[in-house]
């Protein structure tokens, strides 16, 4: 029986940098500088605010957001890796702290890096794993056999690791979580510097799986990846969710759908009113260095008319980019920057 995924209320705060923001610095990690509380002004960088998810029993469920809003974070506390600062975690019915030996063994992780041992050949990697989680002998030959030929790495079983491409590697990381047959796979950024072929490919797997009855649950700040896989979406910033549904909902929850981005030079309160009067603009938004986000409900004559308002107005066009209704647009609205920064 398909396992389902939930959190409520998950709270963690950092007292020491994480290592994603150690390696790029503190307002790397979320946008938000660390604060310091207590008599002993300790760091704290908040991860985790309040974040709640209900994950259905067989579904692909995306967590969508930029680098440091908590989707690692999240994934490290539903596999027991990062406790909470307060809140709870279940996978079916069990409690991820309270049990972690049962719930490791119902789920396979897939950690945003590769773990993999460069002293084992592609085979040992998958049967070494097999055989922590108790598989028989020949059980654990047989789905070593199954999962190279299926990710396409028979012919590399028997070689160590060290002349291993990076997508190969996620490849064999990708199989060796699902050795045990895990009924919840968590994939932490799954197709992350693969090629497209190798994107492909791991997308048919995902899918194979899920069709069998396992819930997936997978991070990502990839748009194509997020519509695609995904049949719901969660996006996060912040440790907070701000948005969740599948995607179709998601862009069309977004005002007006389409998306102009315009440059300029001479941006004042008139010429924002007058692209605010265009026929068909639900709403203006303002950003850094001279940047105006206009949202409108077709696009049409939208682009002439943008460009003629700022040039009555006395402003100087420098850039323009229009875009179809978007995940990525639906970010912009929300939280006014890429997900990609």
């Amino acid at each position: 029986m398909p396992l389902g995924v939930r959190t409520e209320n998950l709270r963690k705060i950092y007292t020491s940098a994480p290592p994603s923001a150690a390696q790029r610095g503190a307002s790397a990690f979320g946008g938000r500088p660390f604060g310091r509380t207590g008599p002993c002004q300790k760091l704290e960088v908040i991860a985790l605010e309040s974040l709640s998810l209900d994950v259905r029993p067989g579904e692909i469920f995306g967590l969508l957001g930029p680098n440091g809003a908590g989707k690692s974070t999240t994934i490290g506390v539903l596999t027991t890796r990062t406790r909470p600062t307060s809140g709870e975690a279940w996978i079916g019915e069990h409690n991820v702290w309270r049990e972690r030996v049962r719930v490791k063994s119902l789920i396979g992780v897939v950690p945003q890096r590769p773990n993999l041992d460069f002293g084992l050949t592609a085979r040992e990697v998958l049967t070494f794993h097999g055989a922590y989680f108790g598989l028989p002998a020949a059980e654990r030959e047989r789905r070593a056999d199954a999962l190279l030929d299926r990710f396409k790495l028979a012919d590399r079983a028997t070689q160590l690791l060290h002349g291993f491409s990076g997508g190969m590697m996620q490849r064999l990381s990708i199989a060796r979580a699902m050795m045990h047959e895990p009924q919840v796979l968590f994939l932490d950024e799954p197709s992350a510097g693969l090629d497209p072929q190798t994107r492909l490919l791991l997308w048919d797997i995902v899918r194979e799986y899920s069709a069998r009855g396992r819930t997936i649950l997978l991070t990502t700040h990839n748009m194509e990846e997020a519509d695609a896989m995904c049949q719901r979406l969660a996006i996060v910033d912040h440790g907070r969710m701000i948005a969740l549904g599948t995607p179709d909902e998601l862009k069309r929850s977004l005002p007006g759908g389409y998306l102009v981005q315009v440059h300029v030079d001479g941006r004042t309160p008139d010429l924002l009113a007058a692209l605010g009067a265009i026929p068909g603009v639900t709403e203006v938004k303002t950003g850094g260095d001279g940047e105006i986000s206009v949202y409108a409900d077709h696009s049409g004559p939208l682009v002439a008319q943008i460009v003629s308002r700022a040039q009555s107005a006395g402003a100087g066009v420098r850039d323009l980019r229009i875009s179809e209704p978007s995940l990525e647009n639906l970010f912009l609205h929300h939280t006014g920057r890429s997900l990609r920064e």
